[in-house]
């Protein structure tokens, strides 16, 4: 009678190898992410390239940088530096249905018999391919607004007086766009836009009166408080208020800013008051604190006037970051490479 040898693994050599495998796709895993990562990052930092930029091309053409928030005819939503600059970022579907004159309530595109707000649709240019929150903002017909993820610098904590027109000391200032003669401190050491992200809590309207000052501790803005929303700040491309589509050196970046909301602890920014509201007289002022935050690890994507892209570290000292936010504070303030 003729014997076959049965050749094959036995169920010891199979554990062995599949362990074998695991280890390997263990060790890859974190390679192939480091890759994606970095492919992101160079497109975040692409897309602030192009913004820059494109503040370039809008002050050649005007021969202003656009305003940061700017009051229409009757109405407080006034328009974002972001839109201004759709037409130079190859938007101009979309700038097409811009009319600065009037709110942005009233800016639609009629796409196959309906009348779509110009709020809610999505630029690409103004979103991180690593923003986890890319989508819609829904209303009550649909969706409404639509995130980004780069905000203009809007100095460092105060931002606008309705009563005089007085403005903050950062390079995009309501009512009204800067020259780039204005920037005392240089192109090259003003910051011009940094990362945000999108869907964050705020506080807003605690319309206290007079002069704040500038808070020195996180706790401070708890201690401020407002009308709390847990998470619509930066939701919203077309809105020139600085808790939509700017940002201040308040705090440096990614620092966390924790209050604590129904028993919630929350990771928050804070207006004191928005632009283009009105409270009696005089009108309390527009104080921020809107910190820069990424959902890259380590730091924040940010662009300089002279149109220079960089990686800012979170552990940047806070009078630096704060001097880069001034466009004419006579510091002698460098960004480190």
């Amino acid at each position: 009678m003729r014997q076959f040898n049965r050749q094959g693994f036995t169920l010891v050599e199979l554990l062995v190898v599949i362990a074998i495998i695991g280890v390997l796709v263990g060790l890859l895993l974190p390679a192939v992410q480091a890759a994606r990562e970095a492919a992101r990052r160079m497109s975040c930092q692409n897309n602030m390239k192009q913004i820059v930029l494109a503040c370039h091309n809008y002050e050649s053409a005007t021969q202003q940088l656009p305003a940061a928030w700017s009051q229409p005819a009757m109405t407080g939503d006034g328009w974002s530096t972001q839109a201004r600059l759709l037409p130079y970022i190859e938007a101009l579907a979309l700038s097409t249905a811009v009319d600065f004159a009037a709110g942005y309530g009233a800016a639609t595109l009629h796409i196959d018999g309906q009348d779509v707000p110009v709020s809610s649709f999505r630029v690409p240019t103004y979103q991180c391919p690593s923003d986890v929150n890319d989508r819609p903002r829904p209303g009550d017909n649909g969706p409404e607004h639509y995130p980004l993820s780069y905000a203009y610098n809007a100095g460092v904590w105060f931002v606008y007086d309705a009563n005089n027109n007085r403005v903050g000391d950062g390079m995009f200032t309501a009512q009204r766009g800067r020259r780039f003669r204005d920037c005392l401190d240089g192109l090259s050491n003003t910051l011009a836009f940094s990362e945000v992200k999108s869907w964050t809590p705020y506080y807003r309207d605690a319309a206290t009166a007079g002069n704040i000052d500038t808070p020195v501790v996180e706790t401070d803005i708890c201690a401020l408080a407002g009308s709390f929303k847990t998470d619509t700040g930066h939701t919203e491309w077309v809105d020139g208020r600085v808790h939509q589509s700017g940002f201040t050196t308040t705090f440096t970046p990614n620092t966390k800013v924790i209050c604590t909301e129904s028993g919630i602890e929350y990771d928050l920014d804070f207006t004191n008051f928005r632009e283009g509201k009105s409270s009696g007289s005089p009108i309390p002022r527009t104080y921020a604190a809107v910190t820069s935050r990424s959902y890259h690890q380590g730091g924040v994507i940010t662009s300089l006037m002279d149109g220079s892209v960089r990686m800012v570290n979170d552990s940047i000292d806070r009078e630096l970051w704060q001097h880069l936010s001034t466009r004419a504070g006579h510091e002698v303030a460098i960004l480190p490479n």
